[in-house]
């Protein structure tokens, strides 16, 4: 019988401002998390640099690739000579003026088993994403890796149920939530416990409602006016955390998920088949005025 146990491995590290050091630490960290039995390893947001949103400026441009480029190259060669599935985070270059927040699936193989562009984009203080990036336009699907299938969504994508609806609806077992989210420093005191808690909260609510695995895997340390808050975590079908690693610390978690909670969750508590696809029309509205 085929196993029903799927070993994620979370990478939750700092950035520096050196981009080839941030690339060689996440090939280190892979290396480590498949040596602990990590069959599908996920980095965090943009892990090639520091998170650059935070002010608007054309040179910064200049830091995105194509895919497949350099940093598909080198996470190839790593999952290939481990044998195991890697989620990258990477600024992509689709064309000239044309610029991404994408997610990339390599295969144990080496090559690039699928791809996500980051669909929604955030225009906040310090997170000016909207400056870099173009909204993308591949969907919301899910691709085999190991033995699961999985969907990769990124940051701000992990506020919205309908993405991760429709990713589970196109088959996604796990959702992988590469993210770069942290506190302004002067708000921490008073809001600070409430923001990360509605952040755990509202992505233990997308396993809960569509019956899957969701990790979520932050970056941590001081860059600007930002501190990333870490907690990178994995919840269960019925939004238990399996495992969660610090604030302030670079780890790495290894997981393992038993899929055949999927089943035994959505029989027990059956949200998929309660659906009224016959009534959700609003939905394609901005607002039922």
């Amino acid at each position: 019988m085929a196993s029903t146990t799927t070993t994620l491995g979370l990478i939750q590290m700092r950035c520096g401002t050196d981009v080839e050091a941030n690339l060689a630490t996440a090939v280190a960290r892979i290396e480590e998390a498949a040596a602990s039995g990590a069959e599908i390893v996920c980095l965090q947001e943009l892990f090639r640099s520091q998170y650059f949103c935070q002010v608007e400026d054309t040179a910064t441009f200049d830091l995105a690739e194509s895919i497949p480029g350099p940093s598909t190259a080198a996470i190839g060669r790593v999952a290939k000579a481990c044998r195991v599935s890697v989620v990258a985070s990477l600024f992509e270059k689709r064309a000239e003026g044309v610029f991404h927040n994408t997610a990339v699936l390599i295969g144990p193989d080496g090559a690039i088993a699928g791809l996500y562009r980051k669909m929604h984009i955030p225009d906040d203080p310090l997170f000016y994403e909207k400056y870099y990036f173009t909204p993308g336009d591949v969907g919301f699907k899910s691709f085999p890796a190991a033995n699961a299938r999985v969907g990769a969504l990124v940051c701000w994508d992990q506020w919205f149920p309908e993405a991760a609806r429709l990713t589970a609806l196109a088959g996604a077992e796990i959702l992988l939530y590469p993210t770069a989210i942290g506190w302004h420093p002067r708000e921490k005191a008073e809001f600070g416990a409430a923001q990360h808690d509605a952040w755990q909260t509202i992505q233990r609510s997308h396993a809960i409602a569509n019956g899957v695995f969701v990790a979520a895997v932050n970056r941590v340390g001081l860059e600007g006016g930002l501190e990333f808050w870490g907690g990178s975590f994995v919840a269960d079908p019925f939004g238990r955390v399996l495992a969660r690693a610090s604030h302030d610390k670079e780890e790495i978690l290894v997981v393992p998920c038993d899929r055949s909670l999927i089943g035994e969750t959505r029989r027990n508590w059956p949200f998929l088949r309660d659906r009224r696809i016959d009534a959700y029309d609003g939905l394609l509205k901005r607002y039922l005025d």
